[in-house]
């Protein structure tokens, strides 16, 4: 295969990180990505009258993907439940679900068309896509499969790689030791680096903007908003408007119960609709933020035992996700696996990445709630003061893009002539065996 000159790689390096909840793509010369939501409308049981005014290449298709496309088909809340296709769950996609894979091939065919190229010197994109570290070779050899069909139409693709969204991180961050924290909406990944990832150090948990949601919706019903907590974009809307992280739980419910008037919120989520936390509910405003770091304080598993929530373990493949170990107890257990040699220079920077660690704290509540960082600060210490007193804990400065800007400087740094290799996962997939 001919090398492609720094020059071209510099224009046509594409990378996308397939996030459960969002996807974020776009070439190298971009300062930030573009983002569009990891989901498809299918268009079944449509009226006749209703395809008469439906496009026949959209209508032949019987799915849309981008937000505004899916929008200007969009209509009841039954039209969601029923026609609505999230095809990644905890960063997965099963291997049956015809569905699923319908949708992602629909993206990856929707971002790709996004930046259409007039360049006669054009020779395709050099697509590095960041998946879960959990993601097992099948998802490999289905994303590459998509690209070589997206192609043969298209002749837009020269090659393609996958790393791990841990990596990506890494790399993005220019972190040689570190432990990466990536948690996004499906699970929460906890993976050593030294240099590279220390696969057997993964430490996966069974939660992450999901399970947040999931806490949101049940408060939602409990105060009379059952009608609309059953549209994703409500409850996404008003986690983020409203959600908090405890200092610590128990003092933060204290407080709350006994001077509600101070964690009271409205959340207007359009002209004719406003959610309003009353104070009789204004404690569990804590409760959605606390579900990532630790379920297991008595006061969260006494609110988890009553609603219809279940936080449990899981498998995929030969990696278990723990669904109530708290995030201290999966970066200690991460660390295990690491060379007791490194251990120290590892341990000293823990980079927080992804949406789940993206949360505000409102001026007036710094005594009560905390962002991402010094709560894992305190739960570390918590746990191991020796520890913590040695532990750099930070948040990337775009917790949402940073695995999309590790994607895409790996795109542009991976040797072309390093061939894809099942085995260690790295290398380029040429696509339609271009030489």
């Amino acid at each position: 295969m001919a090398e492609l000159s720094d020059s071209y790689r510099l224009k046509y390096v594409f990378g996308i990180d397939f996030g459960t909840s969002y996807t974020k793509y776009g070439p190298i010369t971009l300062a930030e990505p573009n983002v569009v939501q990891t989901r498809g409308l299918f268009l079944r049981d449509v009226p006749e009258s209703v395809k008469m005014r439906i496009p026949p290449d959209v209508l032949s298709r019987g799915l849309v993907v981008g937000d505004e496309e899916v929008r200007n088909y969009l209509s009841s809340v039954r039209d969601v439940q029923r026609n609505m296709k999230y095809p990644l769950k905890d960063g997965i996609a099963r291997r049956d679900d015809e569905d699923a894979w319908s949708v992602l091939r629909e993206l990856a065919r929707y971002v790709l068309a996004q930046f259409p190229v007039a360049d006669p010197e054009f020779k395709g994109w050099l697509v590095s896509m960041a998946l879960s570290a959990l993601a097992p070779d099948y998802m490999y050899r289905g994303f590459f499969d998509i690209l070589e069909k997206i192609s043969a139409e298209s002749k837009s693709i020269y090659a393609a790689t996958v790393l791990p969204q841990p990596l990506a991180v890494a790399i993005a961050e220019n972190a040689v030791n570190c432990v990466i924290v990536e948690g996004g909406h499906g699970n929460i990944q906890v993976a050593p680096i030294s240099y590279a990832m220390i696969r057997e150090g993964l430490v996966a948990l069974n939660r992450g903007g999901a399970e947040a949601n999931a806490v949101t919706r049940e408060v939602l019903k409990d105060m009379g908003y059952g009608d609309v907590a059953r549209e994703e974009y409500v409850v996404e809307t008003v986690k983020r408007a409203v959600g908090l992280v405890p200092r610590g739980l128990g003092q933060a419910i204290a407080a709350a119960r006994s001077n509600p008037d101070k964690f009271t919120a409205k959340v207007r989520l359009s002209p004719i609709v406003e959610i309003e936390i009353p104070k009789e509910y204004a404690w569990t405003r804590f409760l959605i933020g606390e579900i990532v770091f630790n379920p297991r304080h008595e006061e969260f598993k006494s609110y988890i035992d009553q609603s219809r929530i279940r936080i449990e373990d899981a498998v995929i493949g030969d990696v278990t996700l723990y669904g109530e170990m708290d995030l201290a107890s999966a970066i200690i257990s991460s660390l295990r696996s690491v060379s007791v040699e490194v251990q120290d220079r590892v341990a000293s920077n823990v980079i927080l990445s992804g949406g789940a660690f993206k949360w505000d704290v409102p001026a007036g509540l710094e005594e009560y709630a905390v962002n991402s960082v010094e709560k894992v600060r305190l739960m570390l210490g918590e746990v191991n003061r020796e520890l913590a007193a040695k532990v750099g804990v930070r948040l990337v400065k775009e917790p949402q893009y940073s695995a999309w800007r590790g994607a895409v400087i790996y795109g542009y740094a991976l040797p072309l002539s390093l061939k894809w290799d099942n085995i260690n996962k790295e290398g380029w997939y040429i696509i339609g065996g271009t030489s």
